[in-house]
């Protein structure tokens, strides 16, 4: 399972033009679920989504957690992320687990961090959407939660 996740300080998702969630200062993670991923990735990603130290403390090194400042957090499915662009002009998504199973990892992931963190919003499995963020910093880091973990 894969988190992008961009600091922000602020950022939104809409489907068809209503707004499914919106935050403030916080982190935008955009979750790829890959073809092996199980339940235990979708949850050591979140420990390391939670504990990942991008903010910044009072000497300006980046020592904060998400946990640590009380930040929002918002969840945005990203089937994409999962492609395989090694070669071609067009990405392979063999790499991408199913739709259903997708569904139902982001949607695991997703009532976990809401009973772990008080401030989570979403976008929706499958839906085209429309993100809008202010990258904070900027600050952008790839993690990855890989099935031999």
């Amino acid at each position: 399972m894969i988190g992008l996740l961009q600091r922000v300080t602020q950022a939104a998702v809409q489907v068809d033009g209503a707004c499914l969630g919106q935050i403030g200062p916080g982190l935008l993670v955009l979750i790829g679920v890959e073809r092996r991923d199980t339940r235990a990735q979708a949850e050591r990603l979140l420990h390391r989504l939670l504990s990942y130290r991008v903010f910044d403390d009072a000497q300006g090194r980046m020592e904060r957690s998400l946990r640590d400042v009380g930040g929002a957090l918002l969840l945005v499915p990203q089937f994409t992320l999962v492609a395989d662009t090694r070669k071609g002009a067009r990405a392979s998504f063999t790499p991408a687990a199913s739709a259903h199973i997708g569904a139902a990892l982001f949607e695991h992931l997703l009532q976990r961090a809401r009973s772990e963190h008080p401030a989570v919003a979403a976008g929706r499995f499958g839906a085209r959407m429309q993100v809008s963020l202010v990258n904070d910093g900027p600050v952008t880091f790839w993690l990855q939660a890989a099935p031999t973990e």
